[in-house]
């Protein structure tokens, strides 16, 4: 008899334990840890301050005035318009908004749909590794197989195995899944790593989907560029790009998210959304198109990525002081830090007494890697940990490091 389709996600995912009995997250072990210790949870990473006020109170509007019935499945016209803009606007890729635009219910579903809709038994779905572990469970979802690239810690940060990412294509890859600003290791991919991927791509015909939710959050100091792969050449027609409100403009529970591309590409994947959460977030689909269109939003947005900045220099320094080995993140909420100069080899033990050593919580690495990887192998040792807290939380956190140097 087969197995339920939910169990080979939950081994997908890791949650499956060897007496078949499923487990939770260790995102949800950690913060059951954290508040059972009154640890500071840098484990999850969600803002601990809202969104601009502006943006809130358009949402507010928006319920007043009556938004809270089903909106229209593809999204409000006046949201897939401030989409299509701002991709025109940034990055110079034109869309037609009535065809070529999608609302969703955030960038997880997004993902979701756009793999169930174009990838099945039989397919190979290629991640880079470390990847966002939901990427694991949609991929089972779908009956086809997961493969990987890796990343790799280097002297100029976490960067593409060139020769493993040629290897890793084969004649079933039908997906390559490109996550650029990069979580966890908040990598933002350079241009060259992302041409390389294009022309694997194009040899292999290959369809590109990628995640950039932290489109916006390339930090100082990194010397780093957010370049889409939709606008490397002969890569519009074949590329999925999924993005989102939450980690833009820091409302994360909204769950507004969108993929733009091809009409062929973008119907295939609306076809299956509907049958998903078939629509969603209606008041916040008007805020969130407010959002994309106003100026002191968009300068708002630029001032959270310089405080991002700080705040990421401000952990790493007290990683740092603590003994561990810390790669500076080009992007995103997040810093990886190896735990084996403490003499921890294992990055979910130190997790676990990292509370009691230093009232800390952080997440091992290896929930975002496949067991027994090379990869995994690698970064059993690490630990990530994000800075998208206040600062009075950071420098709580940061003594607490201290004590653990001390230690």
């Amino acid at each position: 008899m087969t197995p339920p389709r939910w169990q080979d996600v939950a081994r997908a995912t890791g949650l499956m334990g060897d007496d078949d009995v499923p487990r939770a997250t260790v995102f949800a072990e950690m913060s059951a840890l954290a508040a059972r210790t009154g640890a500071v949870n840098l484990g999850q990473g969600f803002p601990d301050v809202d969104g601009p006020a502006s943006v809130a109170q358009a949402a507010a509007d928006a319920i007043a005035a009556g938004a809270n019935q089903y909106p229209p499945g593809p999204g409000i016209p006046a949201l897939r318009s401030a989409i299509a803009e701002h991709q025109a606007s940034h990055y110079g890729l034109r869309w037609d908004p009535d065809r070529e635009v999608l609302v969703t219910a955030g960038a997880t579903e997004a993902l979701a749909a756009t793999v169930l809709a174009l990838a099945g038994p039989g397919d190979e779905v290629l991640t880079l590794e470390p990847f966002y572990d939901s990427y694991a469970a949609v991929v089972a979802l779908a009956g086809a197989t997961h493969t990987t690239a890796p990343l790799v810690a280097t002297a100029e940060g976490f960067r593409l195995d060139l020769d493993a990412l040629a290897a890793a294509f084969t004649p079933r890859t039908r997906l390559v899944l490109v996550n650029t600003p990069h979580n966890p290791t908040g990598t933002v991919l350079t241009r060259d790593e992302l041409a390389a991927i294009a022309r694997l791509a194009v040899e292999h015909d290959a369809l590109v989907v990628t995640d950039e939710v932290y489109e916006h959050l390339v930090l100082d100091g990194s010397g780093a560029t957010h370049v889409p792969i939709a606008t490397l050449p002969g890569m519009a027609e074949r590329t999925l790009t999924i993005s989102s409100a939450g980690k833009t403009f820091s409302f994360t529970g909204w769950k507004i998210g969108w993929v733009t591309g091809p009409e062929p590409l973008v119907t295939a994947v609306r076809t299956v959304k509907q049958f998903l959460t078939y629509v969603n977030g209606a008041p916040f689909q008007p805020a969130v198109a407010f959002a994309l269109r106003d100026p002191d939003v968009a300068a708002w947005v630029v001032e959270l990525a310089h405080s991002l900045s700080r705040r990421r220099d401000l952990l790493c320094a007290g990683l740092e002081d603590a003994g561990f080995t810390v790669v500076r993140p080009q992007g995103t909420y997040f810093v990886l830090a190896d735990a084996a100069p403490l003499g921890y080899a294992d990055g979910a033990a130190l997790c676990r007494d990292l509370p009691g050593l230093a009232g800390v919580v952080g997440v091992p690495v290896t929930a975002f890697t496949h067991a027994g990887s090379d990869v995994d192998r690698a970064l059993r040792s690490w630990v990530r940990f994000t800075f998208v807290k206040r600062d009075e939380v950071l420098t709580q956190a940061v003594a607490g490091l201290h004590r653990l140097h001390r230690g």
